[in-house]
């Protein structure tokens, strides 16, 4: 697979979400947790995703429980959770698992386009990947990366759709 847009995925709703939909857009995407450390940045994404959307971002967000167990509610009380507590209004999938035999599709492309430090492998919760607007990864980023940290990379990337 050459673009993050020949890629589908489950909405939290049952539904289907074609990444083409999102072709010309920037997009971040996210492995999410609700009981995490992390779990905060939820209200910085959804900063950024208030601040950027009407320019061309979008951030995904894909809820997972393959660390600690942090996430292991059902999509409808993940969902819950992140609009009651974060006000969450991106786009959010149905929970996957982002390692191993059975990692959802695009995170084993995402993984293959931008690897890690020392392994490929997503290491925790609120790993993030950058993707231009022609569907490429740009850039991943850490866990610990906050969201705000990102925004000048977001910005570059939303002027070089412009051009």
């Amino acid at each position: 697979m050459s673009t993050i847009y020949e890629f589908n995925a489950e909405r939290m709703d049952g539904t289907q979400q074609a990444f083409i939909d999102y072709k010309g857009k920037v997009l971040l995407i996210v492995n999410t947790a609700s009981k995490c450390g992390f779990t905060p940045q939820f209200a910085d994404l959804e900063a950024l995703y208030q601040e950027y959307k009407t320019q061309g971002l979008v951030i995904v967000g894909f809820p997972c429980n393959q660390f600690g167990g942090q996430d292991p509610g059902t999509n409808d009380e993940i969902g819950a959770f992140c609009q009651k507590n974060y006000g969450v209004t991106f786009p959010m999938m149905a929970k996957v698992e982002v390692n191993g035999r059975d990692a959802h599709p695009i995170f084993d492309w995402l993984k293959q386009q931008k690897g890690g430090v020392l392994t490929d492998g997503i290491k925790w919760n609120f790993t993030k990947f950058l993707v231009d607007s022609e569907g490429r990864v740009i850039e991943r980023y850490a866990p610990t990366t906050k969201p705000k940290a990102i925004a000048a990379d977001i910005e570059q990337a939303i002027n070089n759709t412009k051009q």
